[in-house]
């Protein structure tokens, strides 16, 4: 798929090869166009970051020291990473204050549901027969 205009990917998950890298990040500087690409990772993807850095510094971009000096992941490693990328708990990118928010507003649409069920049975209740005393 060819998106024009995407000037920005953000990898929140780290690929498990430099070749799904540079799938992922193709998408931007498409047709001489510039791109950024930012990608978050965490201490468990370490044995991934080496090979994806050669790749950033062969594309002549700067690649902080302390990542060149991780050490080379093993081929057995890499295919166990392919076959079962790590699994991650899921995140959330929606501000706080907008997810509560949301919660206050299902919570008074359910409070306003339940107490129109109870009018409605108030009602219906109300209209019990009455005897009349003669």
């Amino acid at each position: 798929i060819d998106f024009k205009g995407v000037n920005m990917v953000i990898n929140y998950d780290l690929p498990t090869s430099a070749v799904e890298y540079i799938h992922r990040i193709g998408r931007t500087g498409r047709a001489g166009h510039r791109g950024k690409a930012v990608t978050f990772f965490t201490e468990d993807d370490k044995p991934l970051l080496r090979s994806i850095a050669n790749v950033i510094q062969r594309a002549g971009c700067p690649v902080p020291d302390y990542i060149k000096h991780f050490p080379k992941l093993q081929s057995k490693q890499k295919k166990k990473f392919i076959k079962k990328p790590l699994t991650r708990e899921s995140i959330c990118t929606t501000p706080q204050c907008f997810l509560k928010k949301a919660k206050r507003k299902t919570k008074t649409t359910k409070e306003n549901i339940k107490e129109k069920k109870k009018a409605k049975e108030d009602k219906s209740g109300s209209k019990l027969p009455t005897v009349s005393k003669s």
